[in-house]
């Protein structure tokens, strides 16, 4: 019985391998030098009760350094002075166009809705979007992802991380799961088979929205604007990624428990509309990290093979250490890196809290 225990454990470690081996596609990859069209570029930022982050953030938008941009900012029926923070800023720059939604007894909080009109109302084909709480971290931003905008590239998918508050575990863990999630579909972009971006930071053209008939197919989901919208529409051929430092973006992290969870409720909600390869990736990777940890918890417990499965794991670790220390050095968040082995075996259980919460009662709002 002990051998067919670490048979099976060392197969579950091999899957596990695996998966990492084929995230040293995004970890190990350098940025290329591209040529730089300059096109015309639409930013949309979708504000609900956001005025306090339209006022620190939106200022670095106007700040980029690009010759021929506009910038879209949809007020979605907001009960604060979203919409009068928009009009001041509309009278210092001409370049901000104003959306204003009004609650839709058919779209009620429905994001998409939202970010349609906005969409329509853009002059520019190609579109970069992010949310009201973002800030590029570079004048650059906008020439980095449109820079991507190559022949044949209708979406640019780039990374939206957090701002980092210093002693805090839950940043250093909201971060650590975003940089995991970047790993993944930059990864598997890179190999080939796109399946998601963050709203935070994505580009596409309008071209490719009104092809695909915008969010028709998921519109009557609340989430999954970027994710589904990207899961449907991305190819091996029309889609590329950017993660140079000077296109990332950052947003304001949940500062409780509480609020972070119900957000990952909302993100996990909409991963069961993914093609159904994509689904069975992700189950997969989910899965064999959980027959991980419990394998390696009953084979110490039992004393089997210690040496061996102590060995396995201090291969699996040494591993994923490399992954998410090459990854995180890309993307500028190496301080989480250290803490990896708790921070995975957290999310783990936290995944599987989300989704039997998600069984009970799912999101029904964006915000």
């Amino acid at each position: 019985m002990g051998t067919i225990l670490l048979g099976i454990f060392i197969l579950v470690s091999l899957i596990n391998l695996f998966y990492f081996f084929s995230f040293f596609s995004f970890s190990t990859s350098g940025t290329k030098n591209k040529l730089h069209p300059e096109v015309p570029v639409s930013v949309i930022i979708c504000a609900k009760n956001e005025e306090e982050n339209l006022k620190n953030f939106l200022p670095s938008i106007l700040e980029q350094d690009y010759p021929n941009f506009e910038i879209i900012v949809i007020n979605d029926a907001s009960t604060d002075n979203t919409l009068e923070v928009i009009e001041d800023f509309q009278k210092i720059d001409p370049r901000i166009q104003i959306v204003n939604v009004q609650n839709n007894e058919a779209f009620w909080a429905n994001k998409k809705y939202a970010l349609t009109l906005g969409i329509k109302k853009a002059r520019n084909k190609h579109l970069l979007f992010t949310d009201a709480d973002c800030a590029p971290q570079s004048k650059n931003w906008i020439k980095e992802m449109s820079r991507n905008f190559q022949p044949g590239n209708t979406i640019v998918l780039g990374y939206g991380g957090y701002f980092q508050h210093t002693g805090s575990i839950l940043n250093k863990l909201i971060r650590f799961e975003t940089l995991l999630t970047a790993i993944q579909y930059f990864s598997y972009a890179r190999l080939g088979s796109p399946y998601m971006g963050v709203g935070r930071n994505l580009a596409y053209t309008s071209t490719q929205f009104y092809e695909l008939k915008g969010f028709a197919n998921h519109l009557h989901l609340r989430s999954g604007d970027d994710d589904l919208f990207v899961n449907e529409a991305a190819t091996a051929e029309n889609t590329a990624i950017c993660f140079h430092p000077d296109s990332i973006t950052r947003s304001v992290p949940k500062n409780n428990f509480s609020e972070w969870f119900h957000q990952k409720k909302r993100h996990v909600s909409v991963a069961g509309n993914y093609k159904t390869k994509h689904k069975v990736l992700l189950s997969a990777f989910y899965i064999f990290r959980v027959l991980f940890w419990l394998l390696l918890a009953t084979l110490l417990i039992l004393q089997i093979y210690p040496k061996i499965v102590v060995g396995i794991l201090g291969v699996k670790l040494i591993t994923e250490a490399f992954v998410f220390f090459k990854a995180a050095k890309k993307l500028n968040e190496k301080d989480v890196v250290w803490l990896f082995p708790f921070f995975d075996l957290f999310l783990i259980f936290l995944q599987l809290a989300i989704f039997i919460s998600n069984l009970i009662s799912k999101p029904k709002h964006w915000k």
